[in-house]
């Protein structure tokens, strides 16, 4: 494993990991008693008899990897790193780095954005026939992003419409290209709507919103190389994070402040 000087000791990590995961002091997981004594780098409380370690409650239990290895994993992720550099920066294999940057992804919190000013909605395919559509909308100078993945590599209004209602504030204005699925669309949603016509090289409306499909296929490409339709939900969901959170990635203090905690137990 190459070391960076940004990867603290393992003394440092397993403090910083305490602290986010428990606070100030210890507690048992299960009854919540700070009555604990340590052994063995385990706890076990004195109330219940419960056995644990600092990281056995959580979404990080079992793992394999030092801990110095897997925060220079996660910096990897964080400042996206691609997926082959990181592995030869960690000396994991591309499928183990992989299957990491896929449990990051997961645990990233829940995001769900009302869209409610000026808006750009625009769609695009991946996969072909067997592929996926996308819908992808913004905010106009914001970071606030929607999106939906939908399972058909065709869309119909009554789609467009769902992702409206789930997605927009009602009169809101948004601006879209001149797809057919729009026309009169603020007759199934109350919105103030404008269109882009491209073939009369109008692009000023939906500018914003056409430049995020570039961004979001170049950010595949460079983390990932390519992404399977399987996978294509997630990665949208991590590039629309990364884009609309910018602050969970400075760090992996950062990420882990926001994503590690215990799981609740019966």
């Amino acid at each position: 494993m190459y070391q960076l000087n940004q990867i603290p000791s393992e003394a440092q990590i397993k403090k910083y990991l305490r602290r986010i995961i428990f606070g100030k002091n210890i507690y048992c997981p299960r009854c919540k008693t700070s009555h604990t004594v340590v052994y063995e780098n385990r706890y076990r409380c004195l109330k219940c008899r419960t056995k644990f370690s600092l990281l056995s409650y959580t979404w990080l239990n079992n793992m394999k990897l030092s801990l110095q290895q897997f925060w220079l994993l996660l910096y990897c992720w964080t400042i996206q790193i691609p997926v082959r550099q990181a592995s030869t920066l960690t000396s994991l294999s591309d499928i183990t780095v992989y299957e990491w940057y896929t449990k990051f992804r997961r645990h990233l919190p829940a995001d769900k954005q009302i869209l409610n000013h000026l808006i750009q909605l625009d769609e695009a395919y991946f996969g072909g026939k067997q592929g996926k559509a996308l819908f992808l909308a913004k905010e106009v100078g914001t970071r606030k992003l929607a999106y939906q993945l939908v399972p058909k590599d065709w869309i119909t209004r009554e789609v467009a419409s769902w992702f409206l209602e789930e997605n927009i504030a009602p009169y809101a204005k948004l601006n879209t290209d001149g797809a057919a699925i729009y026309k009169e669309i603020n007759k199934w949603w109350p919105v103030y709507h404008t269109r882009d016509i491209h073939k009369k090289w109008e692009f000023e409306k939906t500018s914003e919103i056409e430049g995020m499909f570039g961004v979001m296929r170049t950010f595949i490409r460079r983390m990932y190389h390519h992404v399977t339709v399987d996978k294509l939900s997630e990665i949208v969901c991590e590039f629309c994070y990364r884009f609309s959170h910018p602050e969970m990635y400075g760090s992996p203090r950062h990420y882990l402040e926001n994503s590690l905690y215990i799981v609740p137990t019966r």
